[in-house]
């Protein structure tokens, strides 16, 4: 069975197609499906995402040589940047009005990868169950999804040099915060998050097998 991505019903037989960017990649497939079956209340969102240095370009800088970001680790372009439209307009379209939202992204010392955590609220009367269905449902026929069992089984190491998304959620059962969830979500940003879901994009404008190209690709850690 074919990924029921985002907008996938939009994509077979387009004739262009806007490849989305990491950082909007991964906040998006964090909240997404929580947002379109309507678990989330009304309220902001919070993305905290911490990238590699891959993630700003191959143009070279003083700010991205390794003596700058070794045992580094900052926010950068707080409240400014420019990916923070693009997150907007996705949540918008998957839950069909304005969510607001505050992004930041962080410098990690390392190549590659993307690490997405994702604070929001769950509605009154709703379970960390039923927001834990809404991804596995939204996600059990996406090849290249996965729901991990909580938040602390996402990591960089598990989808770097592949097309993968880890995601997993979790909900406050400690009574310090109500009502709160907590969706992680990691991709490889040059790869899910770039070259990769192009050529998955490819794959779905043409009627070809989604995974074409892709499926071969093997992480660089066991």
């Amino acid at each position: 069975m074919a990924c029921r991505k985002l907008f996938r019903e939009r994509i077979p037989g387009a004739k262009l197609v806007a490849n989305p960017g990491c950082y909007a990649t991964a906040c998006a497939l964090s909240v997404a499906p929580l947002l379109r079956a309507g678990l989330l209340d009304e309220g902001s969102l919070i993305f905290d995402a911490a990238s590699g240095t891959t993630g700003a370009g191959r143009k070279g800088s003083e700010d991205l040589s390794f003596s700058e970001v070794d045992e580094d680790f900052r926010a950068y372009r707080v409240l400014r940047h420019q990916h923070t439209p693009e997150i907007a307009q996705t949540l918008a379209g998957v839950a069909g009005r304005t969510v607001p939202l505050t992004f930041t992204a962080h410098l990690l010392p390392l190549k590659r990868g993307i690490l997405v955590t994702a604070y929001g609220r769950l509605r009154p009367g709703t379970t960390a169950a039923e927001a834990r269905a809404a991804l596995e449902q939204a996600y059990a026929p996406c090849p290249f999804v996965t729901v991990e069992s909580s938040p602390d089984a996402v990591s960089l190491k598990g989808v770097v040099g592949t097309n993968r998304c880890a995601v997993a959620v979790a909900a406050d059962t400690t009574g310090y915060d109500p009502g709160r969830v907590v969706v992680t979500a990691a991709i490889d940003n040059l790869v899910k998050g770039a070259a990769g879901q192009a050529v998955q994009n490819l794959n779905l404008m043409m009627g070809w097998e989604e995974t074409l190209g892709l499926s071969t690709l093997r992480g660089f850690n066991p």
